[in-house]
């Protein structure tokens, strides 16, 4: 059976079938999506609930645990990880890589309504889910300040004009932003002032409740007209709510301007962000899954002029962080290597072959092999990145083999006097079960790869899988257009020395000169094999040794997970003292990111403070270094030694810097490059076993930074109510702590709604009441014998805290982190 005999005898069928794979191929290779790595994140889907005010034990009891019973009970769960903070819950979920996302998303959203029930009745807003993991690197972040608007007139205008037109990008996944501001009406009330006049937090908040609602009046319906009805029931000024009547006091009124501040301001005052000195809004831009990372930053780019126009001019964006400029600069870099790669293959084709139609022949197959390779890759949905382009690169040796072959042995036949089309005919049904099955036994060493699990096989699977389509394309090809070019285009071979016309054949000087060099190495080759031939027991004791002396190079050498990748970015993390103030985190966090910012290598340094999805603690800030181009630069990892430095000459604050990677398999974000974790139902004993772990990972030698996140040691004024004296005054437990939550919590009391946004109004004491424990003897509470004193019926104690608590698979646990010394393997360190 000759396979190639219908292609042979079709040329014109045979250039189409060729041509059509080349358009499709071209046509593919413009929808694919580009990336550094191959997709092999596994679903991650994070919950986040704020209630303002709640202790870390109070969001454990009364938020975190009812959702992560619910939570557990998902199928394709892998791992919950919970954060519980002061006035935040964040529970990241890891599912099993063979989860569909949207499956996944379907089962936590039934597992949030579940849970609802059991969540308080006053949270302000119910659990949030993303679909997002929060240790990925936004694709870019923007960067909006004024130096003269309010931040929280920019944050208004940031969601009103910007947000919105980034998120309908096709591409994106998540718009997130950091350093809060979101704009609300804050009322600050003098506690003396209000208690001298006989009133309480709680008769303010009422008067709030109920001074400014907004719900349907009704219709007036006549037998001509209806008419709607519509009342001013909403408050929009500090004017107006300063004129709130809050009781009538010897018969005049006693307005809330009289007892309070309001202001705008806002929602959050315990979170701010950065853009080197300057304080700003700064939007995280996450991509979908597949998308193609370059077209969706170009995107945002160009969409930027449109943005700057819709904004007043006091208003400035910048593009910081974009994490596509080494990707770009990555994947330039192989595709030039591949091109390379290609003319080098046809060189050496030419040298060997030494004619130019010859070369010419399998020359095609190696570009159209490529081509043909990108309609599969769009098939199976893997994306241009620096594995699949690695697999094209070394395919330019394997595709253009098996034309070669098909050459030589069709070329044979012509020297023994065959016309081209029947050397081409004869040679084909020859050859072509011989190049089947040596395709078949270069793809079976690819076979390992394509069965490999977890993320390792997801990671390679893309380079074997387009590794093994570019052979087989390769082998199709030189069973189809190889063959029928060499019946066209090759020539007969001359006879008798002569070519067509009679005459002498002549070679061309580059042709002689390389049969020459050929025939030389040829009677190299020849000499050695003979000697090898004559002493086959060095031969073989030779290959032994290099069996053993291999085996000991692969124990010996250093190994990892993944090199580490000079991407221009890093993250840094900053932790204070676990008692440290809002303010004082403030100070801290700009002196670190002013001198950062002031190192040569560094194009910018964005930071933020306070509690968000990613941050669940005050005392702990985050920074995101973006380097300058790599030509202008020293390596990122001098740049962070040199960092490192500079940040250790900094007292009260620890710094911890990592280098950015493509690839990243954690669902939280870590202090160091590597972590392990301690889980315990007892948090008393893990307590204890934490810093005695610590203390031994310390010990090893090859790590360094070990360091681990149990913050135990956060303030708390405990508030020791007498239950019966609080009795004799008709004072209930609830109405303690409803005054402690209106005077300290951020309350939010009531919105105001516009066209454009909703706004919150937030209930707190002057802030100057509200700087120690002390200020608690300024909280009145109304029994029924009128306003009393807390400090009458309660006594305050100053003790330690968790300022975080952290649960794995709803155990209590803890994180310990640390870093390689340099020439230190993981393979060194750990056994």
């Amino acid at each position: 059976m000759n396979i190639s005999a219908i292609f042979i005898s079709r040329p014109i069928a045979t250039t189409l079938l060729m041509i059509a794979v080349l358009l499709t191929g071209l046509f593919s290779y413009q929808r694919l999506s580009v990336s550094a790595l191959p997709d092999v994140d596994y679903p991650t889907i994070q919950v986040s609930t704020m209630y303002p005010g709640a202790s870390p034990s109070t969001m454990e009891a009364l938020v975190t645990s009812p959702l992560e019973r619910q939570l557990g009970q998902m199928a394709g769960l892998e791992q919950m990880y919970s954060s519980s903070a002061a006035g935040a819950s964040v529970i990241n979920l890891k599912f099993a890589l063979s989860l569909p996302l949207s499956v996944a998303e379907q089962e936590v959203q039934a597992a949030i309504n579940a849970a609802s029930n059991m969540l308080p009745m006053d949270l302000p807003m119910p659990p949030v889910y993303n679909k997002v993991n929060p240790a990925d690197t936004p694709v870019i972040t923007l960067a909006v300040t004024s130096d003269t608007l309010p931040l929280y007139e920019v944050r208004d205008l940031v969601e009103t004009r910007i947000l919105q037109s980034i998120a309908q990008i096709s591409g994106v996944g998540m718009v997130s932003i950091a350093g809060g501001q979101k704009p609300a009406f804050r009322v600050q009330v003098n506690p003396v002032a209000l208690a001298s006049n006989g009133l309480s937090l709680n008769d303010v908040r009422n008067a709030i409740m109920t001074g400014n609602i907004n719900q349907p009046s009704g219709n007036l319906n006549g037998p001509r007209r209806s008419t709607t009805i519509h009342t001013n029931s909403q408050l929009f000024t500090t004017e107006e709510y300063e004129d709130l009547i809050l009781s009538y006091v010897n018969d005049a009124p006693l307005r809330l301007g009289q007892v309070a501040k309001v202001i705008q301001g806002a929602e959050d005052v315990r979170q701010a962000a950065w853009l080197n000195d300057k304080q700003a809004i700064l939007l995280n831009i996450q991509r979908q899954p597949n998308a193609n990372v370059i077209r969706v930053v170009d995107e945002i780019l160009a969409q930027l002029p449109e943005l700057r126009t819709a904004m007043p001019q006091s208003v400035q964006i910048d593009a910081v962080a974009d994490r596509t400029e080494s990707i770009r600069q990555s994947i330039t870099n192989v595709q030039v290597e591949l091109l390379i790669a290609v003319l080098l293959v046809v060189l050496v084709t030419f040298v060997f072959l030494r004619t130019l139609t010859a070369t010419f022949i399998p020359s095609v197959v190696v570009p159209l092999s490529i081509i043909g390779t990108f309609v599969v890759m769009l098939f199976l949905g893997y994306s241009l990145n620096n594995l699949t382009l690695m697999a094209l690169t070394i395919a330019t040796g394997f595709v253009v083999d098996d034309a070669i072959v098909m050459i030589e042995n069709i070329a044979r036949h012509i020297e023994e006097g065959e016309t081209p089309m029947n050397a081409a005919y004869k040679g084909a049904k020859e050859i072509g079960f011989t190049l089947i099955s040596l395709t078949f036994s270069l793809i079976a060493v690819l076979i390992p790869l394509l069965f490999m699990g977890d993320v390792i096989g997801r990671l390679f699977r893309e380079f074997a899988m387009t590794l093994a389509v570019a052979i087989l394309i390769s082998l199709v090809i030189s069973l189809t257009l190889t063959p029928m070019m060499c019946a066209r285009m090759l020539k007969s071979a001359p006879k008798n020395g002569n070519d067509e016309n009679g005459n002498a054949a002549k070679e061309g000087i580059v042709t002689a000169w390389l049969g020459k060099q050929l025939d030389r190495l040829v009677k190299v080759y020849a000499y050695f094999l003979d000697k090898v031939l004559a002493h086959q027991f060095i031969t073989l004791m030779v290959f032994l040794g290099t069996v053993v002396i291999t085996a000991i190079l692969y124990l010996w050498i250093p190994k990892g997970f993944f090199p580490q990748q000079d991407t221009g970015l890093m993250v840094v993390m900053t932790e204070a003292d676990q008692s440290v103030s809002f303010d004082r985190m403030a100070e801290l966090q700009t002196e670190v990111a002013h001198a950062f910012s002031e190192d040569p290598d560094v194009a910018s340094a964005t930071s933020f403070i306070g509690v968000d999805g990613n941050n669940v603690s005050l005392n702990t800030g985050r920074i995101q270094i973006e380097l300058k181009s790599h030509s202008s630069r020293d390596s990122a990892q001098t740049v962070m030694d040199r960092l490192q430095k500079v940040a250790a000459e900094y007292e009260g604050i620890r710094v911890y810097l990592q280098l950015n990677q493509d690839l990243s398999i954690d669902t939280q974000l870590a202090r160091s490059q590597y972590q392990l974790s301690l889980s315990s139902i007892d948090s008393s004993l893990l307590r204890e076993w934490v810093p005695n772990f610590v203390d031994a990972l310390s010990g090893i030698e090859g790590l360094s930074d070990v360091v681990e996140n149990y913050q135990v040691h956060g303030l708390e004024a405990q508030v020791i109510v007498d239950r019966d004296r609080a009795s004799q005054y008709g004072i209930r437990m609830a109405q303690v702590e409803e005054a402690l939550y209106n005077a300290f919590g951020q309350r939010f009391v009531s919105t105001v709604f516009t066209q454009a946004a909703q706004y919150r109004v937030v209930l707190e004491v002057d802030p100057e009441y509200a700087e120690d424990p002390n200020a608690l003897r300024d909280v009145f509470i109304k029994g029924s014998q009128g306003l009393v004193r807390l400090t009458d019926i309660a006594t305050i104690k100053t003790a330690y805290t968790p300022l975080e608590v952290q649960r794995i698979d709803q155990f209590h646990s803890s994180l310990i982190s640390f870093n390689l010394k340099a020439n230190y393997s993981l393979s060194d360190v750990l056994p």
